[in-house]
């Protein structure tokens, strides 16, 4: 099983993502929440030209943020800055990237369409969209690399309509519950820290690096409606932290701080008890473990994401619980 991470997308991830390439890192994938983060495809432009060898992408895109052909453009910017080989372009149906701005996600049939036209855009190919046909014409070299250009995609996909667009469209499968059975290609984000010796999952730096590990499920379980299912009845009573939020405005105050710190709200919430429950917070052999497990269950990459206010640390940490 493959070394790789993914950020929360900062203006310091270029440095971050430089860092990750010397530790051993294969792979790094950038966030695309416009409502929360900066720019990924300019993100990634900047990381492209600090890195050498790392493979770069946009993890996860969502179709209604771009015109199909803005995100073959982007594509083919980031191909000319880090090589045909170094990219990897995610899609998904949008957790943060739509729900922090109060729309459900993009149905899965949308998304594979999507894919495809952005896939026809990049071969060259005339392919119609909203009743018009478009197509890239770049000039010449100064204008983008020669088509038709290729580059591996992958879908993040929980569920069934998700995992069977990663099959129709041949792509990788990206998961952050548990991998899914007898899928070739298939990589598991994971989330959270490596504890120092001896050190207590409460303290502050645990809650600094790994707090919003935690509250992630609290947020994912209220976004999709499984509270019951993932957090019992001591979720509802966090989620009834959030009943004073005006009901038009209370997606921006879940996605405060998103999978990058723990918002006001949420704070009371991720006790020591939380943080050792949530397994976010981990000894080095205990990531061992998990990691053997998510290799056993098929995995071909796992993905760590770092967090906090020493991204080196978490970033030095993962690597060498991963290589020990």
């Amino acid at each position: 099983m493959k070394l790789g991470c993914s950020f929360a997308t900062s203006l310091e991830t270029p440095e971050h993502i430089r860092i990750a390439e010397q530790l051993g890192y294969e792979r790094a994938l950038c966030y695309d929440s416009p409502a929360l983060y900066p720019d990924v495809w300019m993100v990634l432009d900047r990381a492209a030209r600090l890195t050498e060898r790392i493979v770069l992408g946009p993890g996860v895109l969502i179709p209604s943020l771009r015109h199909p052909m803005v995100t073959a453009s982007a594509i083919t910017t980031l191909v000319d800055a880090a090589g045909p080989d170094r990219v990897l372009v995610g899609v998904g149906s949008g957790f943060t990237g739509r729900l922090a701005m109060g729309r459900p996600p993009v149905p899965w049939a949308e998304v594979e369409h999507y894919t495809r036209v952005v896939q026809a855009l990049l071969r060259g190919e005339q392919v119609e969209w909203e009743g018009a046909v478009i197509q890239l014409i770049q000039p010449d070299e100064r204008f983008g690399p020669a088509l038709p250009v290729s580059v591996p995609w992958a879908v993040a996909g929980e569920g069934p309509k998700g995992t069977r667009v990663a099959r129709d469209l041949g792509a990788d499968l990206f998961r952050i519950t548990v991998p899914e059975p007898d899928f070739g290609r298939q990589t598991m984000m994971v989330i959270g820290t490596v504890l120092d010796d001896g050190e207590d999952p409460g303290s502050e730096r645990v809650l600094d690096a790994a707090g919003h590990a935690a509250a992630l499920y609290l947020h994912w379980a209220v976004e999709h409606g499984v509270i019951d299912e993932l957090l019992g009845e001591g979720g509802h009573v966090w989620a009834a932290a959030y009943d004073g939020v005006p009901e038009n405005v209370r997606h921006i105050a879940l996605h405060d701080r998103h999978v990058v710190g723990v918002n006001d709200i949420d704070r009371p919430f991720v006790t020591r008890e939380v943080m050792v429950g949530s397994g976010v917070a981990l000894t080095r052999d205990q990531w061992r473990d998990r990691l053997a497990e998510l290799e056993k269950g098929g995995c071909e990459h796992v993905h760590f994401q770092p967090a906090g206010r020493d991204i080196p640390r978490e970033l030095e940490a993962f690597a060498a619980a991963y290589h020990r």
